[in-house]
Formats: C-alpha cells, sequence, structure tokens
C-alpha cells in the first residue's frame, strides 16, 4: 500500500489529476444510481389514495356552496348577448 502511495506521489500533476477526478465520477456515478434505484422503490411503494386521505383536502363543491351568488342585471345581460 505504501508503494502504491509512493508511486502515485512521484507522478505528473496532470495524471494526479486524472486520477482524482476518475474516482469522483465512479463515486458520482454509483451514488446517482442507488439514488434512482432507491427514489423508484419509495415511488412503487407509494400508496396515493391513503396520502389523499391524510391530507384532508377540503371539498370544492362544498366550498362553492358557501360563495355568494352573483346575479347579473337583465340589462348588461342584453349587452352581452349583443356582442
Amino acid at each position: 500500500m505504501t508503494s502504491f502511495l509512493k508511486k502515485l506521489q512521484k507522478q505528473p500533476r496532470y495524471i494526479k489529476k486524472i486520477i482524482l477526478w476518475s474516482i469522483v465520477l465512479i463515486v458520482g456515478l454509483v451514488l446517482l444510481i442507488w439514488w434512482i434505484h432507491s427514489s423508484a422503490q419509495k415511488f412503487r411503494e407509494f400508496k396515493k389514495e391513503e396520502f389523499i386521505e391524510e391530507i384532508n383536502l377540503p371539498s370544492f363543491e362544498e366550498e362553492l356552496k358557501e360563495f355568494p351568488k352573483i346575479e347579473i342585471p337583465e340589462s348588461l345581460k342584453k349587452e352581452l348577448e349583443e356582442k
């Protein structure tokens, strides 16, 4: 192991950079593949129906019933129909 490190220390700077970026690239690809795999698994296990029930969204039909009714005057209705 120490002989490998000594050989590496004797290499020119550009070789060291190539080795460093190769290692960074390999580790990055491994982490990316792992992230994609774990995300896909979580999406497969995701229960959409249970999630919607848990967040308890209000019904828009009930909300619309609470709004006051707006009546358009007859004169304005006639003008809109003419256009």
